[in-house]
């Protein structure tokens, strides 16, 4: 008996809070800035969308809920309908999806 894959969306990211509607679009947006900031291990970057702007900050930790876990971030928006924060992790299996090592692989010795 095989194994099922886990759902697309729940393979790359985990949002922990969100005080605004995450719709797809921004979900990717935020999942594409967050592996560029873990791939080049940056502090911020900005982000600019329709009726969106702000930033995501990488938290530089590794966060666990239950079985998921994964390098966090935060982001604080402006959108059409107000400003909120989304915060947010990036799963190990969406990293190794995305040809990136882990965090316990980036803290080994070369």
């Amino acid at each position: 008996m095989g194994t099922a894959a886990p759902p697309h969306g729940w393979t790359l990211i985990s949002v922990l809070f969100s005080s605004v509607r995450l719709e797809p679009a921004l979900a990717a947006m935020l999942h594409e800035t967050a592996l560029e900031l873990y791939r080049t291990d940056s502090a911020t970057q900005q982000v600019a969308g329709d009726a969106l702007s702000g930033r995501v900050v990488n938290l530089r930790k590794t966060l666990q809920l239950g079985a998921i876990s994964g390098p966090a971030f935060e982001a604080t928006l402006e959108t059409a309908r107000g400003s909120g924060k989304v915060r947010y992790l990036l799963t190990s299996q969406g990293l190794e999806l995305a040809g990136l090592p882990g965090e316990a692989a980036r803290r080994l010795p070369n």
